[in-house]
């Protein structure tokens, strides 16, 4: 297990051309014969990440290279607005040449149970395994105020520990059925990145880096990378309370 890394940019902008930079050395750490493996994750933050990577001119980013992921679904139609998938379509898939055949989405309007199987086998072949395990390229995470990752949330971290790749779960706010990724998969990926913005998060951001406080409690310290790195993407004001 690595130290996590933490970056700290001025604003989102800068924070996405990193992470373009981080899916580009993926591409080509995973050859010639190979498909990038990368679980996108959902919210706010990323959007801003995808509209840019969408933006990108140029051969930075062979999209015919990359495999599309997804760490956690709502449990809705893929036109829903709460949607991942949707989100990610609107803003990243619909401005890039990228084969259909290269993403694969949760089915959120599936019965959950069965999708998270039906995903957990999806995903175990067609990624490669170590120790048993399929192994991502690239996860991206996001972080929530309460200190939940993917859709495990800290009334349910217990979730975290699952013997499976998904499962079926709910957001404890709303009651809203979701799919998630839990830390078997995703501690097996070769890089985590937490990419956390705004000052709403920074408090939580602090506790988890600096290891004080309720830390221990969040879902997101969980995420510990086996034999891979975990790297954390802040932008100034989720990094705001660092150091005091």
């Amino acid at each position: 297990m690595k130290t996590p890394v933490v970056r700290i940019f001025d604003s989102t902008e800068d924070i996405a051309d990193h992470f373009a930079n981080i899916l580009f050395r993926a591409v080509v750490s995973a050859g010639t014969w190979y498909k990038a493996s990368v679980a996108l994750s959902g919210g706010s933050t990323p959007r801003a990440i995808y509209s840019y990577l969408a933006s990108l001119k140029g051969n930075l980013l062979e999209w015919n290279r990359i495999h599309l992921f997804w760490g956690d679904e709502r449990c809705v139609v893929p036109e829903s607005p709460e949607s991942n998938y949707r989100m990610a379509k609107e803003s990243l898939l619909d401005h890039i040449n990228i084969p259909e055949s290269n993403v694969f989405r949760i089915k959120g309007e599936e019965e959950p149970q069965y999708e998270a199987e039906r995903y957990a086998e999806t995903v175990s072949g067609l990624l490669p395994h170590e120790n048993h395990i399929p192994k991502f390229d690239l996860v991206m995470l996001g972080l929530g105020e309460d200190g939940h990752t993917v859709s495990i949330f800290p009334d349910n971290i217990l979730l975290f520990h699952s013997d499976r790749l998904f499962e079926a779960t709910e957001n404890p706010y709303n009651g809203q059925q979701r799919i998630t990724a839990t830390g078997k998969l995703i501690n097996q990926a070769a890089m985590v990145v937490f990419i956390v913005t705004g000052r709403s998060k920074a408090g939580t951001a602090a506790s988890l880096i600096e290891k004080r406080g309720d830390w221990k409690n969040y879902p997101a310290s969980l995420v510990q990378p086996v034999n891979g790195e975990l790297l954390w993407l802040l932008d100034e004001e989720a990094a705001s309370e660092l150091g005091k």
